[in-house]
């Protein structure tokens, strides 16, 4: 919490002091009240008392009453302020933390938890602040004023108070000890019900058309169980300390008031029971305003166990270490732009002890169509994460313009790449806002765009074109239709080097083979790698790379390997007559 509290600016700190002064002045009026009280009380049982003086000390009162109220309503609204500020930091820390994640990172938290961790967690760690500064500064303010109001009382009544602040101090302890574990526990049960939830909402096709609602009701039902069951236990921890607190409240006023009434009837001047009587009013209401700030810590006790494990989850991911790192260069040489070359390339996702890709070598030149085809495993879709850098090789090195992509600015290597992976991904908007893709909306350039990758019937259906309206994850478009809006978006970039990890699978022969038509003319100084499981769509390409579990089995033309490649030639029967694969 103390290193998350660093993140506070000057100006966030001045105005804490600001409200911890108004806090000062909050007490100081809060307990100047029962002293009037006493006044009032004195002046009532003297013989010669009498009503204006009544009224005076009473508008004194009064008038600590509304000052105890302005200072707590201004130092509430300065440590909201504050605080929401210190959330909204947060959670934009957050954002850009896990924007600079590499996979690896991704895969490590799961994307439901770092969702919980940016919402639910920033919530607990903000409450968790709000009343700190608002209960915990105040309380020991308050318990130490009080303290040195009571000092001049009789000792009988200070023994009682240390009794009463010993108990509840005890309980606090035990709350933290039995509570703080399952608050632990209930962060990660949190993310598996948002992970079931999740779940569920996104693959509700598959779950209606499996007929399985009963199956994830189920295991949404052992999550939701155990969640609230741990739920239940900490706060049946939580919940005794209120009524241990009311407890010690009404014995230690009991006890204040009986040793009081015998003190009083050994005194023997009528004064002198007076004083005493006084004294006795004036501590139970000390007694009282202090016992009662326990109520604060009883408070903070209920949601600091949890705002202590949300802190440290919020650490974990703001002070992970990033393993990719950016390089230093920004541009590759002129001589070499859109060249790629991988040199014995190894590769293993994080662990595991098992290569995926093993002493890949191949190169692309500048304006060359380059495929990868293979069996379902082999690799791929990792080699193309490879060049963007979703994850580092593990042995050897792949190069970009002649330069090793590790020495690379990551922002800047993307630039030169238009990406369209496997599953076709869209934001909610309109098309054009997700052709553009954050850069400027130029409609010139989208309608070219998706004129190149055979999308025009997408947005002439529409009176609206171009800002027709995309659902979230594209879902009142079909497969076909957001392949082709998202091979528009790699288009619309008008990169140096094109990607496209298996994207043409939803589309028809005819319409595969025109797209590419028109990326191979449109396109002629990028360099194209293309993923496909169809012999169809790479059968023109300049260089086919055949796969089999991690290796290359063959690279040549498509009638090279024809001749020359076992498994190529397997692929190809398995799909196209004889006389279609050598025509």
């Amino acid at each position: 919490m103390i290193k998350l509290l660093k993140k506070l600016n000057r100006k966030a700190i001045i105005f804490c002091i600001l409200s911890l002064i108004f806090t000062v002045f909050e007490v100081m009026f809060a307990l100047a009240i029962p002293k009037y009280m006493t006044n009032i009380t004195d002046i009532i049982q003297t013989y010669d008392s009498d009503l204006p003086k009544t009224l005076f000390v009473g508008l004194k009162m009064l008038l600590c009453a509304f000052g105890n109220l302005f200072f707590a309503i201004a130092s509430t609204l300065i440590v909201s302020n504050i605080f929401n500020d210190f959330a909204a930091k947060l959670r934009s820390d957050l954002f850009k933390k896990v924007q600079s994640f590499s996979m690896v990172e991704i895969g490590f938290f799961t994307t439901t938890s770092l969702l919980t961790r940016s919402t639910n967690d920033v919530a607990q760690v903000q409450n968790f602040l709000v009343t700190c500064l608002m209960a915990v500064i105040k309380a020991p303010i308050l318990i130490t004023w009080a303290i040195i109001k009571m000092t001049d009382s009789q000792w009988q009544w200070s023994v009682i108070m240390a009794i009463a602040l010993l108990v509840l101090v005890v309980a606090l302890i035990y709350l933290l000890l039995v509570a703080e574990p399952k608050f632990k526990k209930l962060q990660m049960l949190t993310d598996n019900l948002n992970l079931n939830m999740r779940e569920n909402i996104s693959g509700i096709r598959v779950v209606r058309a499996y007929n399985a609602e009963h199956y994830h009701e189920s295991k949404f039902d052992i999550s939701n169980e155990n969640l609230t069951n741990t739920n239940l236990f900490a706060m049946h921890a939580v919940a005794f300390f209120s009524p241990v607190l009311q407890l010690v409240i009404s014995s230690a006023s009991l006890a204040i008031y009986w040793i009081g009434a015998l003190m009083i009837n050994v005194v023997k001047l009528h004064s002198e029971k007076i004083i005493m009587f006084s004294q006795m009013m004036v501590f139970s209401q000390y007694a009282v305003q202090m016992l009662g700030s326990f109520m604060m810590f009883w408070v903070l006790s209920m949601i600091m166990p949890s705002a202590l494990v949300s802190s440290r989850r919020i650490l974990e991911v703001l002070e992970t270490p990033i393993s990719i790192k950016d390089g230093k260069i920004l541009q590759c040489d002129s001589l070499h732009r859109g060249e790629i070359e991988f040199k014995n390339v190894s590769f293993r996702y994080p662990n595991t002890n098992v290569d995926v890709l093993s002493d890949i070598s191949f190169s692309a030149k500048k304006g060359e169509t380059v495929a990868l085809i293979g069996s379902t495993g082999c690799g791929k879709t990792s080699i193309v994460n490879l060049i963007p850098r979703f994850y580092d090789v593990t042995n050897g090195k792949i190069l970009v313009g002649g330069i090793d992509v590790r020495e690379y600015k990551q922002d800047k290597l993307r630039e030169m790449i238009g990406y369209v992976s496997q599953e076709a991904f869209l934001i909610s908007g309109t098309i054009g806002e997700n052709i553009a893709y954050g850069k400027d909306l130029n409609k010139e350039s989208i309608l070219n765009a998706i004129s190149i990758a055979q999308g025009n019937e997408i947005i002439e259906r529409s009176a609206e074109g171009i800002y027709s309206y995309v659902a979230q994850r594209g879902t009142n478009f079909s497969g076909g239709q957001k392949q082709r809006i998202s091979i528009a978006r790699a288009v619309y970039k008008n990169p140096e080097i094109l990607i496209f990890d298996d994207s043409f699978s939803a589309l028809d022969y005819m319409t595969d083979k025109k797209l590419r038509m028109e990326l191979n003319k449109f396109f002629v100084d990028s360099t194209k790698i293309i993923v496909a499981q169809r012999i169809g769509t790479i059968m023109d390409a300049d260089r086919i790379i055949v796969l089999d579990n991690g290796q290359i089995a063959g690279i040549g033309t498509h009638m090279d390997l024809m001749h020359n490649c076992e498994i190529y030639r397997q692929i190809a029967y398995s799909q196209l007559s004889k006389k279609e694969l050598l025509s």
